[in-house]
């Protein structure tokens, strides 16, 4: 090197030089198991472009290093579990700080600037090539999973206080529940077939499930608290809305560069107002209906 670079200047290219190898194996790890040729010869070529970045910092550093076993193990589970499009976007925004060490960098290495201008172009429009099946149905899984939050909240809130009884209202909100499904799964099925789709049937499956799976953690507070904790179990059934939307909200937001505020609140307020108002629905059957269970 002809120049000699300060300790900060160093010690930030080692931190560089250790995660752009990292990454080059955590891409051609996760190629190995992605679906499709065209996601896999993308992957292969961030990785590529890791692997070419990390040698140009080890002629800085003059050291061989070995990628990190734990970060690999970390992002591989997350791509066969949530998929390798959300890994990879995950582990890319990790990277969202690394901005101002660039800037730090640019004065004594020339190389940052291009090294940064790739990762910020090529690499973001390569990670944009990603064709994941099963983001392709996320608004299916969206209209599923919204549609259960909204009616199976209000409808669990009204029969908390018309039922008084936890056994009872897991009992209606099941028999309601896979019922709805059913209905959501055939009406989006019919709804594919009619705009021409030929993919109606998965994606009446994609919204099924999400639906179904909705149901299940919804009604599971009124099935494991005992009969009497129905006000318990209905606040448990919030938290897990909210949880639920969180989750979700959080999913979409990194897989499709979504923001995640404006739309977690805006399904927050929607499944916890029509929760509110249910309730005192239930609250003003009961006194006019004369209904005592």
């Amino acid at each position: 090197m002809e120049k000699k670079l300060s300790e900060k200047a160093l010690r930030i290219i080692k931190k560089m030089q250790q995660n752009e190898l990292t990454e080059s194996v955590i891409y051609e790890k996760i190629a190995r198991f992605a679906k499709g040729e065209e996601n896999k010869q993308t992957l292969l070529r961030l990785a590529a472009e890791e692997k070419a970045h990390y040698e140009i910092w080890k002629k800085y550093t003059g050291i061989a290093m070995k990628p990190e076993k734990g970060k690999i193990f970390k992002y591989s589970l997350i791509a066969r579990v949530l998929g390798f499009t959300f890994a990879v976007k995950l582990m890319e925004n990790g990277e969202s700080g690394a901005q101002k060490e660039y800037e730090l960098l640019a004065n004594e290495v020339e190389e940052s600037v291009h090294i940064r201008q790739q990762e910020e172009e090529h690499e973001a429009a390569l990670l944009e090539m990603l064709d994941e099946e099963s983001l392709r149905y996320v608004g299916s899984m969206v209209l599923g999973m919204n549609d259960a939050l909204v009616e199976l909240t209000g409808s669990l809130a009204g029969f908390t206080f018309a039922m008084q009884n936890t056994r009872l209202i897991a009992l209606s909100g099941l028999i309601m529940g896979i019922s709805a499904t059913f209905s959501m799964a055939s009406s989006e099925f019919l709804a594919a077939k009619s705009e021409g789709r030929t993919d109606a049937f998965k994606s009446c499956t994609y919204t099924g499930i999400a639906y179904l799976i909705t149901v299940a953690l919804l009604i599971l507070p009124y099935l494991l608290l005992g009969n009497s904790q129905y006000m318990t179990a209905l606040f448990a059934m919030i938290a897990i809305v909210i949880l639920i939307i969180a989750g979700f909200t959080y999913y979409i937001s990194v897989a499709q560069g979504e923001k995640f505020r404006p739309r977690f609140l805006e399904m927050s307020l929607i499944s916890i107002g029509v929760a509110v108002i249910s309730f005192f629905v239930g609250i003003l059957a009961k006194k006019f209906l004369g209904v005592d269970l």
